[in-house]
């Protein structure tokens, strides 16, 4: 497969609707290198990840005040059996029996005479069966046969109010939702002036490849004309090996160059995802096109995810205020329980229950107040850090800025020496036409010309990276793509 069709075809896996326009054209532009890399980027996707897992963690928090139904089983063995402790009611019992046989008596005798037993005889028969029930009632707490049992049951829990925890507990998951997406869109930003800083340098490699070609060329037909004059017996061999030592050092510094392109294009394609393998076409060169912002708008850094990553850590912050308040709060719960099963349960228990619960920490030893002290702190903390950001980024804006100005001075200045260093190179090799002067003076000459052109080339490559940070600092760096085209 040739080149062409294969980067046609990885394009038309890796994109749709778009990336038609790409394969169409086959070359590959930095529009299209945001949009593999948003599929195929590991760091984006492992932001898109984090975000996933926040969205369920939201979810899970919005879903706490529905009712928690638990299935509640055991098995539990005794090291010996339970024991009935009739010594400590002994007393309650003997007395309600005598009582009771008072009791008995006294509506019998009330029946058949129709008058209560004299106080005396009451007592006398109280006495008396105080003193039976002593003499036969156990002196021994008689166990019970069973050493285990099973039980098994439905258990409700229902929250009817929790002092503000659970809404807290969803603002604390909303808030790091917030800050996932965030996160998601400051991977991006930094993965999008990656990937525009790795083109970048792949087109000013372009541009002075093709500088250097020039300068190649014209080495080569200085040093045909050279082997020319020396046949002719104009001038001596030792000029003409000036032109071969020119030749070769200006090819040597060509393949530096091509693999200087070889080493972009790995970067290039690392941060794509892409296998090393792929063949991709960038043929472009830097040029030079003014940065249209004379100065940063008004309040640019509310849209850059550095600082919204800042300031998301704030509202966090303020909801775990909050949440160390909420902890001084008594919890209420709604409580059910539904007995499905039990085997040797000494006891019987009935088939259902329900309740009201409440749980309230009254005392935890002051740590309370110092959680709350402690997250107002990181309130204004976040706070300081968030005003400290929008410092640096409107500092690092008009720096870049100024620095973009200084690049442009430049620019103009080497692009007006390049262009004269090219004027003479030209009148050099038509004095050497006319003898007039030597194959060094021409070598000399394309040297300080490539010199220039590298010159303007890295101030233009400087320039164009610059510009790049400085629409990174305004949380735009896909706008560079504008000064490329």
């Amino acid at each position: 497969m040739n080149p062409s069709a294969r980067l046609i075809t990885t394009v038309l896996c890796l994109l749709s609707g778009p990336a038609a326009v790409f394969a169409q054209s086959g070359e590959l532009k930095l529009e299209d290198c945001f949009r593999i890399a948003r599929h195929k980027n590991l760091a984006v996707e492992q932001a898109r990840r984090s975000l996933n897992a926040r969205q369920y963690q939201l979810e899970a928090e919005q879903a706490t005040y529905f009712p928690k139904v638990d299935l509640l089983a055991g098995y539990n063995y005794l090291s010996k059996p339970l024991e009935i402790n009739l010594q400590q009611v002994k007393g309650g019992i003997v007395e309600g029996s005598s009582r009771q046989s008072v009791n008995a008596a006294n509506t019998v005798f009330k029946e058949i005479t129709g008058n209560d037993l004299p106080q005396n005889v009451q007592d006398v028969i109280f006495k008396s069966s105080e003193n039976i029930i002593s003499a036969v009632y156990p002196d021994y707490n008689p166990a019970l046969a069973k050493q285990s049992y099973f039980v098994a049951a439905l258990a409700l829990r229902q929250p009817i109010y929790l002092g503000g925890k659970l809404a807290t507990a969803r603002n604390i998951a909303k808030a790091q939702y917030d800050a996932g997406i965030v996160n998601l869109e400051l991977v991006e930003k930094q993965m999008d002036f990656a990937l525009a800083a790795a083109y970048l340098k792949i087109l000013w490699v372009n541009g002075m490849m093709a500088s250097q070609e020039r300068i190649v060329a014209a080495m080569e037909r200085n040093e045909r004309y050279a082997i020319s004059l020396v046949k002719n017996e104009i001038i001596p061999p030792y000029q003409r090996n000036w032109a071969t030592v020119a030749l070769t050092y200006a090819r040597s510094r060509m393949h530096n160059l091509e693999l200087e392109k070889i080493n972009g294009m790995v970067e290039l394609k690392r941060l794509m995802q892409l296998p090393q393998d792929t063949v991709l076409i960038v043929t472009d060169t830097l040029r030079y096109q003014r940065l249209p912002d004379p100065a940063p708008p008004p309040g640019f850094w509310r849209g850059n995810p550095a600082w919204k990553a800042v300031d998301t850590k704030t509202a966090l912050a303020e909801t775990t205020v909050k949440a160390s308040k909420s902890l001084q709060l008594p919890n209420i719960f709604g409580i059910a329980s539904l007995n499905l099963y039990q085997r040797d349960l000494p006891v019987t228990t009935p088939p259902w229950l329900v309740g009201v619960e409440m749980q309230w920490n009254l005392f935890s030893g002051f740590s309370r107040e110092k959680r709350v002290k402690a997250t107002r702190q990181l309130v204004e903390e976040a706070k300081i850090a968030s005003e400290n950001t929008q410092a640096l980024l409107e500092a690092a804006a008009t720096v870049v800025r100024n620095k973009v100005t200084v690049l442009e001075r430049d620019l103009q200045s080497l692009l007006q020496a390049r262009d004269q260093a090219q004027l003479t190179t030209t009148q050099v090799q038509e004095r050497l036409a006319e003898q007039l002067s030597s194959v060094k003076d021409v070598n000399e000459a394309l040297l300080v010309e490539e010199e220039l052109g590298k010159a303007y080339y890295t101030a233009l490559f400087g320039y164009m990276l610059a510009a790049a940070e400085y629409y990174n600092i305004l949380g735009t760096p896909q706008q560079i793509s504008a000064l490329i085209q």
